[in-house]
């Protein structure tokens, strides 16, 4: 699920950065995606 999130907010990211709204909320939205995956990564491997 939390891939899910990450993939979904990377893409509203490469929308409003395409687009060129939202300005500083764009970059956020980035961070907030690859600080998801990396907890999805880190959860993952602690898992097997």
């Amino acid at each position: 699920m939390l891939l899910w999130i990450a993939i979904i907010i990377a893409v509203l990211w490469l929308l409003g950065f395409i687009g060129g709204i939202g300005g500083g909320l764009i970059h956020l939205l980035l961070v907030v995606a690859v600080v998801v995956l990396i907890f999805h990564f880190i959860r993952g491997r602690s898992r097997v």
